[in-house]
């Protein structure tokens, strides 16, 4: 696809991604969807309202009906489509910095939408095969509310009693992004103690960089340090992720928690779905249960995908995701959910009665760095993809090609991938081995640096 990446649709406002572009991707979703109503939500970046505004020109001149539901969570936004039976729209960059934005599409039936369906909305946009509706046929605004009806559905989701049972005190960090709007209210209403941080809407996320990481979570490991909490609770720009610090205050691998939420949700003959960066606990863990594992290109949308095909074949698919906090539990949809997330993570503290740093134990023996190396032209990024294959081919390993270049090296592996959001090659390696891990990690972004640099 030439317009939506892994994740729908992003860019640096300004530069690849404006107005114009929103109402185009808005008028042509809306002209294929041909629905009565599109729901549109957004984050609070800055830009939010403004493209908001624009894709909210771009459906009714469609001449479809806009309900616009102001800042939301996009789980809240795709819990509204498939309560009103409407496809939708998120204005969001998800972890990007603030001077990106970004747009998402929204199926009727909760869930992203498929490739196919993606691929269905470009050819349109690129096509420019859209007619604006006739004066006195345009689409009209109206006024919803995503916020509530999502609180009440995913606080139905857990088991609250349980929750509540525990006592727990949990620390939310929402990173200055929609889910400062929702999570520390869903964490009361489970019964727990709640204290935050950086829990003010803001566009210009001034306490942390949006996306949660080790490094950016300095702030609230300290909290559940000084409050004495259970456990601390960071969301992403638009809350569809969660990731966890224990109660130390020390940040836990997003690939240790999807390895623990994925044994407690499978049984034998069941199916996890997950990207070509999984980490091998989950593999361990598939393996241990009895339970089979589907491999996609990295992206909410390719596991969505994945997921509604396993489904037509008659399989079970309890739990998917990636182990960067993004998890589906596809029996509540087929959207990634911060909260839900989160939720189902205090139901595995509460049965344990255990603190974290003993829950995820068993799933810390692996270590996992990431890098990347970025690039500011067509020149240089050519010149990365070039550089990555050479690396892959002189490798005495053999490559996946399913997304970027998967090395397995038995002991260890490297991925090295075009970001489908960001202008930069994302490194990725893993083994038990931290030195080993770090030593293949540094000798893919070294010849990467390399190969830019010479351009």
């Amino acid at each position: 696809m030439q317009v939506f990446g892994s994740s729908g649709a992003r860019g640096e406002v300004g530069a690849e991604f404006t107005p114009e572009f929103v109402l185009r991707v808005a008028r042509a979703a809306a002209t294929v969807w041909d629905a009565d109503r599109v729901a549109l939500g957004r984050d609070t970046r800055t830009t939010g309202e403004l493209f908001a505004d624009a894709a909210a020109a771009g459906v009714a001149a469609a001449g479809t009906d806009v309900v616009r539901l102001g800042v939301a969570p996009t789980p809240a936004t795709v819990r509204y489509c498939g309560d009103a039976g409407v496809p939708g729209v998120q204005i969001t960059a998800s972890h990007n910095p603030p001077e990106y934005n970004g747009v998402k599409l929204i199926g009727s039936d909760a869930s992203g939408l498929s490739v196919d369906e993606l691929e269905r909305v470009e050819a349109t946009l690129l096509s420019e095969s859209t007619e604006d509706a006739a004066w006195d046929e345009v689409g009209e605004s109206h006024h919803g509310d995503a916020a509530e009806p999502y609180l009440a559905a995913v606080t139905d989701a857990v088991d609250r009693a349980a929750i509540a049972a525990a006592g727990l005190t949990v620390a939310v960090d929402p990173g200055h992004g929609a889910a400062a709007e929702t999570s520390p209210t869903f964490f009361r209403r489970l019964g727990c103690d709640v204290v935050t941080v950086n829990a003010q809407a803001d566009g210009h996320f001034p306490g942390r960089h949006s996306e949660p990481t080790p490094n950016s979570l300095a702030d609230l490991g300290r909290l559940v340090r000084a409050r004495g909490a259970d456990v601390g609770v960071a969301h992403d720009g638009d809350g569809d992720r969660a990731v966890f610090v224990d109660e130390t205050g020390t940040a836990v691998s997003g690939d240790a928690s999807l390895a623990a939420l994925a044994e407690r949700a499978l049984s034998p003959g069941d199916t996890a779905v997950s990207a070509v960066n999984v980490s091998q606990r989950l593999v361990d863990v598939c393996d241990r249960v009895g339970a089979e594992l589907e491999l996609t290109p990295i992206g909410a949308t390719n596991i969505v995908t994945r997921i509604r095909r396993l489904w037509d074949e008659g399989e079970t698919v309890p739990i998917a995701g990636e182990g960067n906090g993004g998890v589906f539990f596809p029996a509540h949809g087929l959207a990634r959910d911060g909260a839900l997330v989160a939720g189902k993570f205090l139901e595995l503290l509460a049965a344990r009665e255990a603190p974290v740093s003993e829950v995820i134990a068993p799933y810390t023996a692996y270590h996992t760095v990431r890098d990347s190396v970025s690039y500011d032209d067509e020149t240089e990024r050519t010149a990365l993809l070039d550089a990555a294959e050479q690396f892959a081919a002189a490798s005495d390993a053999d490559p996946s090609t399913t997304d970027g270049y998967r090395l397995d090296y038995g002991d260890a592996w490297l991925l090295v991938r075009e970001s489908g959001t960001e202008p930069k090659l994302r490194v990725y390696a893993e083994s038990s081995d931290r030195d080993r891990a770090e030593s293949l990690a540094a000798r893919a972004t070294g010849r990467l640096r390399e190969a830019r640099e010479t351009v």
